[in-house]
């Protein structure tokens, strides 16, 4: 699925591309936004291109020109009852955010898996004070499942 060009912003065009390997200058726009995501977490360069290079995991990034302005994961796997995905870490730079371009980046992934991954469930979880992206997920076609997640850190 080719780039998704959209809006002007200042004098570039954005786009959103499917990233597969990342310049050092995306490196750092990634730290950014994952700081913007969650501040406590520890993100290094090597776990950034791994998840872009990742074969299974599709990764999107919002650009306002050469500059990665947002983005978001699509992680997917096969199980016994159907193919599945995650949208993981949805972020769009603060300095970005009220001109619906995480809207804008959920839907590019929607029409990306229907395009390319058909048959799939998509999943995604988000926090529940955050209630506008909440609102956001619900607009573009997500219905709130009724489970419980459980998260088992395991490290060396």
């Amino acid at each position: 699925m080719a780039a998704q060009r959209f809006g002007e912003h200042n004098t570039t065009i954005m786009t959103i591309d499917r990233l597969q390997s990342l310049t050092d200058s995306q490196v750092a726009d990634l730290m950014a936004l994952m700081r913007e995501l969650d501040a406590e977490i520890q993100v290094t360069e090597q776990m950034l291109k791994r998840a872009v290079e990742a074969p299974r995991t599709h990764f999107f990034a919002v650009m306002d020109g050469e500059r990665i302005i947002g983005c978001a994961s699509l992680c997917v796997f096969d199980s016994p009852t159907g193919r599945k995905a995650h949208v993981e870490d949805v972020v769009v730079l603060s300095a970005y955010r009220g001109q619906h371009l995480g809207k804008r980046l959920i839907e590019h992934i929607i029409g990306y898996a229907r395009k390319e991954l058909a048959p799939v469930d998509v999943y995604l979880t988000s926090r529940p004070h955050r209630v506008a992206a909440n609102e956001m997920y619900k607009s573009v076609g997500f219905h709130q499942k009724e489970t419980n997640v459980y998260k088992m850190e395991i490290r060396s």
